[in-house]
């Protein structure tokens, strides 16, 4: 094994330390926080999901950007509760959009309950993550917490485009476009809201983003988001089901303009487009079973024309991109000397700055890009 191969396996391992340990205290929080008293096939079903084995990445990354930045662990455990929340509402509404009958390893709540059922749970899911965010006012004051709402009301709407794009491309069967449009398609639906939000809302509760750091955080969740789709796409295609936790090939059932196969429409012949545009202008009911035997020729095809080869290139390249912005802002910051007992490193206080943590969070920033295109799940 070379050093570079030794050093990637190390910041894996690190990264899926990491991972757990944030998404321990993050759901732990988040559970205490759903009301126990419920109707039938409500708050009950909103812990569902957020219970079930995963990454936890969007509100570690909230956690690990505030410590990173001299951040006070307890004051952020609220805003990773939100980014979680209404991570895992999103989740149940795609699940609706695109038919989706497996998340986590397990039946989705449209699957399981109905989507009237789902519905109505991503809709409280939604909720809960807005009294998470009036809990903010008390617990960091208003301005902050305003601030803090601002950019949960930019990441909805920004994720909200994404996603309509994406509706639109298989609604009105679109088959011309080019690599161009699909990033813009992450920078909205993927970048901002597993990527961008996560890491501005931890920059604000450690006070950063009055000092330069947010626009180049922003660069670096840019293209760590799309990166991270792109991997998705792929996973999608030739993942496995225990690892990945989602349908194999499910977004070729359901007709998703992914990179890869953007990429095939510019390389097939007239005859094999014309397959694929016909393939695609019926929805996955229309198609019926028998459609798989176009599955697997649109996989045969993909792999003819190196489509998920090529995808996987324009990854690294992305991932190569984000180490460069995350180590330099790293490399710049500066910690803000500490006032009245607060920040400033290890105090040994309860929610003091720890510097332990501080500088494994940085490590964890630092280590993800490349965790990125190297996860099965």
């Amino acid at each position: 094994m070379t050093a570079a191969s030794r050093e990637a396996v190390g910041g894996a391992v690190l990264v899926e330390q990491v991972l757990a340990r944030y998404r321990e205290r993050t759901v732990t929080e988040l559970l205490r926080h759903i009301p126990e008293q419920s109707p039938p096939y409500l708050y009950d079903l909103a812990s569902d999901y957020p219970a079930r084995p995963c990454k936890g990445l969007r509100s570690a990354l909230c956690l690990a950007t505030s410590a990173a930045f001299g951040g006070d662990p307890r004051r952020a455990m609220n805003p990773a509760v939100t980014v979680e929340l209404f991570h895992n509402a999103f989740l149940i509404h795609d699940d609706i959009q695109d038919g989706s009958e497996l998340r986590r390893g397990g039946p989705t709540l449209s699957a399981q309950y109905g989507v009237e059922v789902a519905l109505n749970v991503g809709n409280a899911t939604n909720l809960l993550g807005l009294r998470r965010l009036m809990a903010n006012r008390r617990a960091l004051g208003g301005e902050l917490a305003w601030r803090l709402f601002e950019e949960t009301e930019l990441m909805c709407r920004q994720s909200l485009e994404g996603q309509a794009m994406e509706i639109a491309w298989i609604r009105d069967n679109a088959c011309d476009l080019v690599p161009a449009d699909y990033y813009r398609m992450c920078l909205k639906k993927t970048s901002w809201y597993t990527f961008l939000y996560p890491c501005r809302a931890g920059l604000l509760v450690a006070g950063g983003a009055a000092r330069g750091e947010e626009r180049r955080l922003d660069r670096f969740g840019w293209y760590l988001g799309a990166a991270y789709q792109i991997q998705d796409d792929v996973l999608n295609l030739i993942g496995t089901l225990e690892g990945y936790g989602k349908e194999i090939a499910g977004d070729l059932w359901e007709g998703k303009r992914t990179l890869v196969l953007i990429h095939l429409l510019e390389r097939c012949s007239p005859a094999e487009r014309a397959r694929i545009v016909r393939y695609l202008s019926r929805t996955r009911a229309q198609r019926g079973p028998g459609a798989e035997e176009d599955v697997h020729w649109l996989l045969e095809r993909m792999t003819a024309y190196d489509c998920v080869a090529s995808a996987q290139e324009a990854a690294a390249g992305l991932v190569t991109a984000a180490e460069r912005e995350i180590a330099a802002v790293l490399q710049d910051w500066v910690p803000v000397p500490a006032e009245d007992g607060e920040g400033g490193g290890d105090t040994g206080e309860e929610g003091a700055v720890d510097g332990q943590e501080a500088a494994e969070a940085r490590e964890f920033l630092l280590a993800l890009p490349g965790f990125v295109v190297t996860r099965d799940r």
